[in-house]
């Protein structure tokens, strides 16, 4: 019956071989090969069945998981309605181990969260009142109050949920090329019998080179092995549209990419802080939070971050007003004015100068702190590199991409520098949404051809694209509209991810197909000689279904090279360190201040911060590096190949622990006399800024090879 459908809409394919050597066996009386073809059939078709349900069981796990009612608060009483009733504002109850409805935001406590499904993370989060949360997630911990942001319709799960029923609608060119082999693989097959019984004379011959070649379940190994690797990419926090999509991404060979919020993080981050004689870094950065701290502004909220990440106290401030141009004005408990944001830069001391020089030299946007409307320090912002762009890019070209540019509408000198740092091949520089598309379309002239973004103004080059690639976490949801591949978790290595499992996907769907008709064809031979009777034919023909079918399946698992795995107690490991390298931040600033007090014409407060920076050295970043050595970089070594993949950053270890014991000398030799010695300042000078350096290069080494391993 399926065959006849099947000519009904136009499509004659193998089954219909199966069809015609069904009745060969009736005719000829081998009813035993008849038989077995008819349990071929259908044991057949039950295992492609069974094979793509066990394929596809990620995706369908999204649809079970859907919310379908919220419990909505009322003053103080709890109604559950359906989703479709929750409305932008409504204060919204999520239980433990509920899935929260909508997208919102918490209100009342903190909340923790699993978001696994979605984004294939098994990391709890801890979300504090004030953060979005995304509607899929579901609670951990105990109840909490949402308030809603949006309506069932446009939250993150009904859109993921929109693009997972999408996904393997539309068939991939691979499948269409094994439709293709079918075309001409129906009249070679009936060939091969024809000649066979015309030449011998034997009809059973005909009949079991019918019997041995392919039938449904062998060329359906491709859509397996495609709709495998969605599945596999589901689990990574990947959801792609359609088959096509994955199996394009598998052929593709150029990659471009988007800056902000793409290669970068998105959000400015404090990197470091200038302050004037008698100030610390912590100390300006306290005083600007403080002032900051009611300010809407994004370089606002950036300081604030940092101030909460190094757990500062804050000093009181009060009658806080933003002035236009300026920034935010505070008095504070002593009635000085207190000011951060932009100032005239004309008539600056020497070590504002500096830093407004850093400040260019590097791209950064600089907030002003001032007291009476004097300079007291600076904090210089920018949007951070993410720490797993670098390896991204070295995967991508693992993954067959030749090609990977930054298309950005951002200025020329930063958009090079990052493209320097993560290994691009070209940058294009100010960019309006039509150059973009423009650009896109010229490299897609040359090769397949790859756009990731995650704004609002990528939204048209990710549709030109072959494959657009949208930063779902937080981007715009107009780019995730327009784009066939979304990555729902905050991280530009699952794109990485999903190349390489697009590219093994491909090359099993090819491998399948080709592999199980190479085999079919070997058995026709063999029949048509009369070496193969029909029920041997019959049982040999089930056994090569059976091995391309589960050849398929080996897309659901990981390839090699997929990138290293680490274990749930390393990955604790990885988090630990990761967040002292935060910890330790104020530490590298305190070496670079202490390098510019000896530089500075009146350098009599160089011995304090020497010393400052020797304490900070002995009892944490010292202890820090000892803690790596011995725990980290052992716990690594098996997932990254051995203990030789840690050496070199075993190597800067020591380097660091060179220059701080130099330091201590240093200090040892100015003890008698209180003082340092003349001939003592170019040589602590150079250990100081040298040690800088070194710690910044090792501290970008391990974020990028280490840090960006774990999946937090």
């Amino acid at each position: 019956m399926w065959v006849v459908q099947a000519l009904r809409r136009g499509r004659a394919g193998v089954d219909l071989i199966a069809v015609l050597a069904l009745a060969g066996t009736l005719a000829t009386g081998e009813y035993l090969a008849g038989a077995l073809i008819a349990l071929m059939l259908t044991s057949g078709r039950w295992l492609d069945a069974a094979a793509e349900r066990r394929a596809t069981r990620d995706l369908r796990a999204l649809l079970r998981h859907a919310p379908r009612t919220a419990r909505r608060r009322t003053g103080d009483t709890t109604e559950t309605v359906p989703l479709a009733d929750v409305r932008i504002g409504d204060r919204l109850v999520v239980g433990p181990g509920e899935t929260v409805p909508v997208d919102g935001r918490i209100t009342g406590h903190r909340a923790v969260l699993d978001e696994s499904v979605l984004t294939g993370e098994s990391a709890q989060v801890t979300r504090e009142i004030g953060d979005p949360a995304r509607s899929g997630a579901v609670n951990a911990g105990s109840a909490f109050e949402l308030r809603a942001t949006a309506t069932e319709e446009h939250s993150t799960y009904a859109e993921i949920v929109r693009l997972t029923q999408q996904a393997g609608a539309e068939r991939a060119p691979v499948i269409r090329l094994a439709d293709r082999y079918a075309a001409w693989f129906l009249p070679v097959a009936l060939a091969a019998a024809g000649l066979a019984w015309l030449l011998t004379g034997d009809a059973i011959r005909a009949v079991a080179v019918l019997v041995v070649a392919t039938p449904c379940p062998l060329l359906l190994a491709a859509p397996v092995a495609i709709v495998s690797g969605i599945s596999r990419a589901a689990r990574k926090g990947v959801v792609v549209r359609d088959g096509a999509a994955l199996e394009t991404l598998g052929r593709a060979r150029t990659v471009c990419l988007d800056k902000t919020g793409t290669l970068t993080s998105g959000r400015p981050r404090a990197f470091d802080i200038a302050t004037a004689p008698g100030r610390t870094p912590a100390e300006v950065l306290a005083l600007a939070a403080a002032v900051d701290q009611y300010s809407p502004h994004v370089l606002a909220e950036a300081i604030t971050a940092a101030a909460a990440e190094r757990g500062l106290t804050l000093p009181p401030v009060h009658d806080v007003t933003e002035q236009p141009g300026r920034g935010a004005v505070a008095t504070l408990a002593d009635g000085a004015t207190a000011t951060v944001g932009q100032r005239d830069t004309a008539d600056l001391p020497a070590w504002a100068r500096a830093a407004d020089n850093r400040a260019a030299l590097d791209g950064a946007a600089v907030a002003w702190v001032s007291v009476d409307d004097r300079p007291v320090g600076a904090v210089l912002l920018r949007d951070p590199v993410r720490h797993d762009a670098p390896r991204t890019v070295r995967r991508l070209r693992e993954a067959g991409v030749t090609r990977l540019l930054m298309i950005t509408g951002d200025r020329p000198e930063p958009a090079r520098e990052i493209a320097a740092v993560v290994g691009l091949d070209d940058v294009r520089a100010q960019q309006t949404p039509a150059d973009k598309v423009a650009a896109v379309r010229a490299e897609r002239e040359r090769a397949v051809t790859v756009m990731v973004g995650d704004g609002v103004n990528d939204a048209p080059a990710l549709a030109a694209a072959d494959v657009g690639v949208a930063m779902g976490a937080r981007g715009a949801s107009a780019s995730s509209e327009a784009a066939d591949i979304v990555l729902t978790t905050d991280r530009v290595d699952r794109l990485a991810d999903a190349a390489q499992i697009a590219t093994r996907s491909r090359r099993i769907a090819v491998q399948s197909a080709l592999g199980g008709m190479l085999l079919s064809a070997a058995a026709m031979v063999l029949a048509a000689f009369g070496l193969l009777p029909p029920a041997a034919g019959a049982l040999l023909q089930q056994l090569i279904d059976v091995a391309v079918i589960l050849n398929a399946l080996r897309a659901l698992r990981p390839g090699r090279g997929v990138g290293p795995e680490i274990d749930a107690d390393t990955e604790e490991l990885v988090r630990r360190f990761s967040a002292e390298h935060d910890d330790l931040r104020d530490v590298l600033e305190a070496v670079r201040e202490a390098a510019d007090r000896l530089t500075a014409p009146d350098s009599t407060d160089a011995l304090a911060a020497v010393r400052h920076v020797d304490h900070l050295l002995t009892t944490r970043l010292l202890p820090h590096e000892e803690a790596e050595e011995h725990e980290l970089y052992p716990a690594l070594a098996d997932a990254l190949g051995g203990p030789e993949t840690t050496a070199t950053m075993s190597r800067a270890h020591t380097e660091i622990h060179r220059l701080a014991h130099r330091i201590t000398t240093h200090l040892a030799h100015a003890e008698p006399t209180g003082a340092l010695a003349p001939e003592q300042h170019d040589d602590l000078r150079a250990c100081l800024y040298g040690l800088h350096s070194v710690l910044q290069l090792h501290f970008a080494q391990e974020e990028e090879n280490y840090f960006s391993l774990s999946a937090a």
